[in-house]
């Protein structure tokens, strides 16, 4: 087995892992081996974004989100209130009771969640009832974003918890995938084809 992907560690002297510095050792005498360094916010979001990019192949609101402990993703989900007819089915809600499932508790102090939209107030309210520890999303909802934009229910003053909150990652990918189900959904309302660009590439 690739030692590599057994323990994230990378050997130095049989080739160079692309990107990571090498680590010169005594020649002969076995490895000298450097961590690999953790996923980046941007690759985590890219996760959450191939979770909404799911939600609109199912013709629902494209919002994905994952949830990390420890560096590794225990939660995935994408919105699903028209498959499951459940007005509480955002991809948070659903992400959430999958970690707590993983963690085996209903606290999750240790852990981020990644959401590719702001969430909206229920969703917010949860990640503060679980104790979630950071909340990082893409593109802002400024009719009802729940994380800043309207209100900021995730830092309430008073709350037994308050979440670290980041935004802003790959924001231009989480609005475009928002954008292009709306603008196809008008344009399918109206009975007339919409123009499809190449952005969902990049995801």
């Amino acid at each position: 087995m690739d030692v590599s992907v057994a323990t994230g560690l990378w050997p130095v002297g049989v080739g160079k892992q692309p990107g990571r510095e090498k680590l010169d050792g005594p020649q002969g005498r076995g490895y000298n081996y450097k961590m690999i360094d953790s996923p980046s916010d941007d690759y985590f979001m890219r996760e959450a974004l191939r979770q909404a990019a799911k939600a609109h192949e199912a013709d629902e609101v494209p919002v994905g989100a994952v949830v990390v402990r420890a560096g590794k993703i225990i939660a995935r989900a994408y919105n699903q209130v028209e498959l499951l007819k459940d007005a509480t089915a955002h991809a948070e809600m659903l992400a959430l009771t999958q970690a707590e499932a993983a963690v085996g508790d209903w606290r999750l102090t240790d852990c981020d969640l990644y959401v590719t939209k702001e969430p909206c107030p229920m969703c917010a309210g949860a990640l503060v009832h679980v104790r979630i520890h950071r909340v990082i999303f893409g593109c802002a909802d400024l009719g009802a974003g729940a994380a800043g934009s309207v209100m900021n229910l995730l830092q309430m003053p008073g709350s037994n918890h308050r979440c670290n909150i980041a935004s802003g990652v790959l924001q231009n990918e989480c609005s475009w995938i928002l954008q292009d189900f709306f603008r196809k959904r008008r344009h399918q309302q109206a009975g007339t084809p919409a123009r499809s660009t190449n952005q969902k590439s990049q995801i």
